[in-house]
């Protein structure tokens, strides 16, 4: 047998699975097939071996003709290719087969839904920008009027109910009419919208309300595929976490309508000067074409668009018909509201921002709101100012004042400034302040400044404090309204054991023998310097903060005998709570600036005020009978032009660096300051010459401006006399010690005790008042400890004591306080003469 493998013979039905050309021959076809690399291989049935393996003897012809077979084939396949690839020529060649469109479909699904899962797992919900966050605390007055606006984002949050139905549907209509219904994102919307803004319809973003707020409210404004991809998968996780309202009022509020109002409540008032809840269907219509394009859609600053936001406007309002949230009647009837040219303005010029530090420091000393809570905004801070007397406080500065200055011809009118302020006596509201021409100009808050001398008007507190106290002379007689002194210019003061005092009078002015009461029409110092001394000032500085002046007063403690002339600096808003205690019977009420707060709806809770009596009835009623006098006939009767029952007291700083007038009715307590400070240096300057005139003293522009003000303030409400309850004894005269003419002093000799009982000792039980006190035999009211006290002569070495008493009018050493010196001074606030001035030019002072 040879070693030559032999041929397998096919085994019976065995054919091959290859297709044949049909035109081949049969002899050219055989049975083997080609490996991937088209060689010929054999196939294991071909033929049959022996036993031995080896092949038979018709192998050699097999695998010739196998070979000639797989040739075939090949030539077949390569002939089918071409005529395929003949056939998908030209255009045919674009056409993807089924099987090519199916593979990418599948492939493109899986992205998708692979990018989506991916991207809802990774983006999440962001905290909110700051921007978006930041808002502007509004100060409104007290009817809701706005003041100003105090932060860098003109915003003010509101909640939906705080929104008119007729401003929600208008944006819907605008924006989003299918709000409530559809999801999150629209995608056919966003296509739409791309697809309208590449032809030309214009800009549209094919956002809904939802994509909307996600993008002001989370993130930027940049058009960039990484921020519209995460507004796609943050808006999918917003509408799953919130309301659709809650949705709705956020993107409300943190959309920008133009005039740099962010959010609707802020354009209403940027528009039309109206709360967002005042929105009729006309102005809510334009707000919301507004939001499209803020700028140009402002027909005031371009009136040239009017015709294309008519259009707009009468788009919003259909959309409003068609989704029935406006009476089609209605709809007729509307007309294009125009917004104001011009709203109030809500910057810090003129008494703005003036009032808003002083408003905010309140809130902050009155622990209401904290400093870092109002920096962070968002308050709503309704003040008590009344805006009709504000407007009429600043008017009465003008016309008084401003306008009578002129500032280029003299340097002097440079340094004028003017302060005010005015209290309601019974609920203690402060409803007007002045404060200086304008914020932007003059920073300093002439109102709350506490660095002028408040003069002659400091001297009523010592009167209160002696009635208070029942104090008396130091012969022993009980001061009252008709108690003598010796008004002798330089009259040293008796009793006191500091250094010798002697204040002198305006124009060093005697009087001689004088009551108080026509002491207090004149301002005599020599007068009040000894009532002073005859209380004690530790006592007269006491009534003074009770009334309301701020223990913090500077130069209040340890002034001595010049406590009585006004040496402490206390603001003009501390007198005028002083002035208000006065008027309101002696009942102290901490003077308030704030009626209600809130924060995005929320109310804060605001201290409770007491009302509290700092003296009694009898001591400041008594000094109000004093005070009439001034106002009636002396040094105040500029004042007059209130047209109303009065009372008050002027007061000029040393110098002439400060003139006062402190007054009231009984529903009105006003104080009025002009005040001299260079504008450079800011150092106290002397008003000489100010306004052409040769002095400024209280008597003249400060009680001008306080009876205009008043007057129109007070328009149209009735006139209140006053109802006084006055100390026994207030209108009997108290005649001088019977030696009285024989020495400087209307105590007479006061190295002798005296003699005399008081002339108006209670000897009588009263009855309770309604006010805790009680009422004598004569009708008069004492109310707590009894006004009369007890009968006390002090002691022979000048140590007054609680009461006063007889004592040695001799002193010496050093000065202790207060600015005295050896000659004393005046304090310039006598009656007015010509043109409302009081007395010569005098350079003597005291110190």
């Amino acid at each position: 047998m040879s070693d030559e493998p032999q041929p397998k013979k096919p085994r019976p039905g065995w054919a091959s699975h290859e297709p044949q050309a049909a035109d081949t021959p049969d002899d050219a076809r055989d049975d083997t097939r080609t490996d991937a690399a088209g060689l010929p291989r054999s196939n294991e049935s071909d033929g049959e071996a022996d036993g031995h393996g080896e092949p038979g003897p018709a192998s050699a012809k097999t695998g010739a003709s196998a070979t000639a077979g797989a040739s075939a084939k090949k030539a077949a396949r390569e002939e089918r290719r071409a005529a395929l690839k003949a056939r998908r020529t030209g255009w045919r060649r674009l056409v993807p087969t089924w099987r090519m469109v199916l593979g990418a479909f599948l492939v493109t699904a899986l992205l998708v839904v692979g990018g989506f899962l991916l991207g809802y797992t990774l983006v999440q919900i962001p905290a909110a920008n700051a921007a978006a966050t930041q808002q502007a605390n509004v100060y409104l007055y007290a009817d809701g009027t706005v003041i100003a606006r105090d932060g860098e984002v003109n915003r003010e949050n509101v909640t939906l109910s705080q929104i008119s139905e007729d401003a929600q549907h208008a944006v819907l209509a605008a924006e989003d009419r299918d709000f409530y219904t559809e999801s999150a994102v629209d995608p056919l919307a966003m296509v739409r919208g791309a697809w309208n803004t590449l032809t030309g319809k214009g800009k549209q973003s094919g956002s809904t309300i939802t994509q909307q707020y996600v993008k002001n409210y989370y993130l930027r404004q940049e058009q960039t595929v990484t921020r519209k991809v995460k507004e796609f998968f943050i808006a999918i996780k917003l509408d799953r976490n919130q309301s659709k309202d809650e949705i709705l009022e956020g993107y409300l509020n943190t959309s920008f309508f133009g005039r740099g109002a962010y959010g609707i409540q802020a354009a209403a008032h940027a528009y039309y000067d109206m709360d967002a809840s005042e929105l009729d269907a006309g102005r809510a219509a334009y707000l919301a074409a507004l939001v499209n394009a803020p700028s140009q859609y402002d027909v005031v600053a371009h009136p040239g668009n009017r015709a294309f936001v008519e259009k707009r406007w009468n788009y919003v309002l259909d959309g409003m018909v068609d989704e029935g949230w406006l009476d089609p009647a209605e709809r007729a009837r509307l007309t294009f509201p125009v917004p104001k040219r011009t709203t109030l303005s809500t910057t810090m010029s003129g008494q703005r921002g003036y009032i808003v530090n002083i408003v905010k420091q309140h809130l902050v000393d009155n622990k209401i709101v904290d400093e870092a809570s109002l920096d962070a905004g968002g308050y709503r801070i309704t003040t008590t100012l009344q805006k009709s007397k504000q407007d009429a406080f600043v008017e009465s500065v003008d016309d008084n004042l401003m306008d009578r200055l002129d500032k280029k011809n003299r340097k002097v009118d440079t340094y004028v400034r003017a302060g005010g302020a005015s209290i309601e006596p019974k609920t203690g509201k402060v409803v007007a302040m002045y404060n200086g021409i304008d914020y932007v100009k003059q920073y300093t808050p002439n109102a709350t400044r506490r660095d002028f001398q408040v003069g002659s008007s400091f001297k009523p507190f010592v009167f209160t404090a002696a009635v208070e106290n029942g104090s008396r002379t130091q012969d022993g007689r009980r001061i009252t309204p008709g108690t003598h002194y010796d008004g002798t210019s330089e009259r040293p003061v008796q009793g006191w054991p500091g250094p010798r005092y002697a204040p002198e009078n305006e124009d060093h002015e005697d009087y001689g023998d004088i009551t108080v009461s026509e002491a207090t029409d004149k301002s005599v110092n020599a007068v009040y310097a000894q009532m002073a001394v005859d209380v004690g000032p530790d006592k007269v500085r006491k009534t003074a903060v009770d009334l309301g002046l701020s223990p913090d007063t500077p130069d209040l403690d340890g002034a001595g005998p010049s406590i009585a002339l006004g040496v402490a600096n206390a603001s003009v808003l501390d007198m005028t709570q002083a002035y208000a205690t006065l008027a309101n019977h002696g009942k102290h009420t901490p003077y308030t600036l704030v009626e209600k707060v809130t924060q995005n709806g929320r109310d804060i809770a605001l201290p409770e005020r007491h009302t509290r009596r700092a003296v009694s009835r009898e001591a400041a009623d008594t000094t109000t009978s004093v005070l009439k006098g001034v106002v009636e006939k002396g040094t105040a009767t500029a004042a007059q032009t209130s047209g109303r029952p009065a009372a008050g007291k002027t007061g000029t700083a040393e110098e002439d660096t400060a003139a006062w007038f402190a007054g009231y009715t009984p529903d009105l307590a006003t104080v009025v300051a002009v005040m001299g400070q260079d504008p450079v240096t800011a150092g106290h300057k002397s008003l000489y010459g100010a306004m052409g005139l040769p002095r400024v003293n209280g008597g003249g522009a400060p009680a001008e401006i306080w009876g205009q003000y008043t007057r129109d303030a007070l328009e149209g409400e009735p006139v209140s006399s006053f109802s006084l309850r006055l100390q026994p004894g207030a209108d009997e005269s108290q005649p001088p010690a019977p030696d009285s003419s024989g020495g400087p002093s209307s105590s007479g000799d006061v190295s002798a005790p005296a003699t005399d009982a008081p002339d108006d000792e209670d000897t009588d039980s009263g009855i309770p008042d309604d006010d805790g006190g009680s009422t004598g035999d004569d009708g008069s009211e004492s109310e707590g400890e009894n006004s009369t006290g007890g009968t006390t002569t002090g002691s022979p070495t000048g140590d007054t004591g609680d009461s006063g008493g007889t004592g040695t009018g001799t002193g010496g050493g050093d000065t202790t306080g207060g600015g005295t010196t050896d000659d004393g001074g005046s304090n310039r606030d006598e009656l007015p003469g010509p043109g409302g001035l009081s007395g010569a030019l005098d350079g003597r002072r005291w110190d």
